[in-house]
């Protein structure tokens, strides 16, 4: 037992000003109180910790020993108070967020810049994985946000805000240039060479639910691990390609790819933050949150993200 940390407080002023005096006057406290303090203070240790001196009080041995242990432990108290100033003032902290290649893409990156632009002294550290795994880092605390698309399994604590939509479609070249202007059912895909993602992800996830609901089970000749990819595979006429429009756009604008239609809408989806009820974020995780999800309208769309879509720098 250390007895009451107050104690520490007035000998480690006493023993800085080398005065009863001069730590009354430091603490805003009495003189009979700081020497009630350090008498409590020496009974608790058993030893004496100052001598009468010419001018003033001088530690003892055992208090020139004490007095270096308090001293600094003083200062890395002061040096952490300083640090949590600076975190409220953002000049420090850090943020971590997770991100799959899609939202980081098509959503995060002009945030991130802006955020840092008025904040350069948080570090920001991005964990880059699918919709799952980012979800499983959240609900770890491994991370202080997420970006991730639905659809997505429900979990305690974890509280989503829709901030984007997004849409799937199916684009194809020129090999399967027959089916341009048509409108197609689903069935019909079960006949045409498929280029899907990965099962772990969101988007896979969704289409294969989606078409199952249709009636439709496909079996893709190619699974890749990136949408970036299966546009390069659809450009050389491989299969068609499922994606989210936002990876293809520049190929469909420019006319080298087309887009499938279909006798049924495919549901849109969305991007959204996510964040873990059950921890308290960080200053510089809140701010950055506000940045994501300020002026949110109610089909989702940030006032960021709707600059971006008339802003030729970042249009796809």
């Amino acid at each position: 037992m250390i007895g009451n940390l107050e104690y520490f407080k007035v000998f480690y002023y006493t023993a800085k000003c080398g005065s009863v005096t001069g730590a009354a006057a430091e603490l805003s406290i009495s003189q009979p109180a700081v020497s009630q303090s350090l008498k409590q203070l020496e009974h608790v240790l058993g030893v004496r910790l100052f001598v009468r001196a010419s001018r003033g009080i001088r530690l003892t041995a055992e208090g020139e020993l004490l007095y270096s242990y308090v001293a600094e432990g003083y200062e890395r108290i002061r040096q952490g108070v300083e640090k949590v100033r600076q975190m409220q003032d953002m000049q420090a902290g850090e943020v971590h967020i997770g991100a799959s290649d899609m939202t980081l893409r098509f959503f995060l990156l002009p945030f991130l810049e802006r955020f840092h632009e008025k904040y350069p002294d948080i570090k920001v550290t991005v964990s880059n994985g699918p919709t799952p795994e980012t979800l499983a880092l959240l609900r770890d605390g491994r991370i202080d946000l997420g970006l991730v698309s639905t659809p997505f399994e429900e979990i305690e604590g974890i509280s989503p805000r829709r901030v984007r939509e997004i849409e799937d479609v199916f684009v194809a070249g020129r090999r399967f240039i027959a089916y341009k202007n048509r409108m197609l059912d689903f069935q019909e895909l079960e006949g045409i060479p498929m280029i899907f993602l990965e099962g772990n992800t969101s988007t896979r996830s969704y289409m294969d639910s989606y078409l199952a609901a249709n009636g439709v089970t496909l079996q893709p000749e190619f699974e890749l691990a990136t949408s970036d990819m299966i546009v390069q595979f659809a450009l050389r006429n491989l299969g068609v390609g499922c994606v989210v429009r936002d990876f293809a756009a520049e190929y469909l604008e420019a006319g080298t790819l087309f887009e499938l239609r279909f006798n049924k809408m495919i549901p849109k989806r969305s991007f959204c933050v996510v964040k873990n009820e059950k921890r308290q974020p960080s200053i510089a995780a809140g701010r950055l949150l506000e940045i994501l999800t300020e002026k949110t309208g109610d089909d989702g769309e940030t006032a960021l993200s709707e600059k971006r879509k008339n802003d030729k720098e970042y249009r796809i």
